[in-house]
């Protein structure tokens, strides 16, 4: 075998050798240790940074639940309020009842009254029980009447009114008036599901 003199050697290539290994060494550490693990970690960031964004919606969705909560409260409360407004199907009577006796002392004379059969409402959460009526007195006597029908603390629509036949009895012109009165009873849950 061949004996290497050091001392021969050119300085850049001792320079070279002695460095080489390092090189290598460190481009393996690089490529089977570094990069693997950089991959890893750049993965690992980016689900922390789903996760962090994930965190950010549901603590904005957090903040509304109250704010949803309490409108829903609200919301609830204002709904029975106006479920007061809408008699049970066995109330009913008794409302038209009170109708006919606010147009009764409103002067009005009472000639039909002729309750219809009830049908769901457009909205599909009421029934609406219609009325038509017939009467005959003053236009004062009539505004009275609608005017009474608002202090109710139930819903009478009025509806289809028609005013004719003036005639003059007793020095007032009396009126022919039509008009279809309608109420409003909630649906019963049963039977609303099966609607």
């Amino acid at each position: 075998m061949a004996k290497i003199d050091l001392k021969n050697i050119p300085p850049y290539l001792k320079i070279i050798i002695s460095v080489l290994p390092a090189i290598i060494i460190a481009v393996v550490v690089i490529i089977f240790l570094i990069m693997p693990k950089q991959k890893e970690i750049d993965a690992l960031n980016a689900k922390i940074d789903t996760q962090n964004n994930e965190i950010a919606a549901s603590q904005l969705k957090a903040a509304r639940l109250e704010i949803l909560t309490r409108e829903n409260e609200k919301l609830l409360v204002r709904l029975n309020e106006l479920k007061l407004l809408l008699p049970e199907e066995k109330e009913i009577s008794s409302l038209l009842k009170q109708v006919s006796d606010r147009g009764i002392s409103s002067g009005l004379e009472i000639l039909s009254w002729k309750p219809s059969q009830k049908q769901t409402h457009s909205s599909g959460i009421v029934y609406e029980i219609p009325v038509a009526v017939g009467v005959t007195g003053t236009y004062h006597n009539l505004g009275h009447f609608l005017s009474s029908l608002t202090k109710l603390d139930r819903i009478v629509n009025v509806a289809n009114m028609k005013l004719g036949g003036a005639k003059k009895v007793k020095g007032e012109n009396m009126l022919s008036i039509t008009f279809t009165a309608s109420t409003f009873s909630a649906i019963p849950e049963a039977e609303a599901g099966k609607q």
